[in-house]
């Protein structure tokens, strides 16, 4: 047993879930009326189409099995997802806290149409139209595609990469489609994911101090 609690000691970083959950079901209870609606002209031309849930539910899968498949076969990298997942996911908490906002373009759904219209209502009814700048969503399945590209060993596999690609797109696409999340939401996301991966998985910073270093030297 103490042998393996230490070869998974890394596993201390998924508490951060116990900071998580409590902040955003907090901010799902309280930020119920007075936010900032997000909302630009590109989401009037989006279409509802129900069956972007597929897409839209894989996320869950997406992520937590990113997260564990580099947990199990490479800890800088698991290390590297976590911290561009978890600072993200943060900045996105306390950007909803000092801004709430959310989204009031929901479509009325017939729960009998199909199965995923089926989906469709029950997440509505479960999950409130707020707290949606930047998209989670969105943020998130960049960041996992983003692991996914650099991993070594993954990188080998092309199928792989390009699954993974399609999967990330597709779960952009189904925030819109679904009327989740206005189009400026998931280009908030982009954004953040951007600046994040200039900080954990470029080596820009590191080769700019190496130069620095050998000038002082020479």
């Amino acid at each position: 047993m103490k042998n393996l609690l230490h070869k998974y000691r890394h596993a201390w970083v998924l508490c951060y879930a116990f900071i998580y959950i409590p902040w955003f079901v907090y901010l799902e209870k309280t930020v119920t009326s007075n936010y900032h609606i997000m909302h630009v002209g590109l989401d009037d031309y989006i279409p509802f189409n129900e069956y972007f849930i597929i897409p839209y539910m894989l996320w869950f899968a997406y992520v937590a099995g990113a997260v564990l498949y580099l947990f199990f076969t490479n800890v800088k990298d698991y290390y590297k997802l976590c911290t561009m997942l978890f600072t993200g996911m943060t900045i996105s908490l306390l950007v909803c806290t000092i801004f709430p906002n959310g989204t009031d373009f929901r479509p009325v759904i017939n729960p009998d149409k199909n199965i995923c219209s089926a989906i469709v209502a029950w997440l509505y009814s479960t999950d409130t139209c707020t707290n949606v700048f930047p998209s989670i969503h969105v943020y998130n399945s960049v960041c996992v595609h983003i692991a996914v590209s650099h991993s070594e060993r993954l990188k080998k596999y092309r199928s792989v990469q390009i699954s993974s690609f399609v999967l990330m797109v597709s779960i952009c696409l189904a925030t819109v489609f679904l009327k989740q999340h206005s189009a400026f939401d998931g280009l908030g996301a982009v954004m953040m994911a951007y600046v994040m991966f200039q900080f954990i998985y470029t080596d820009g910073y590191v080769t700019s101090r190496k130069k620095v270093t050998q000038k002082a030297i020479s």
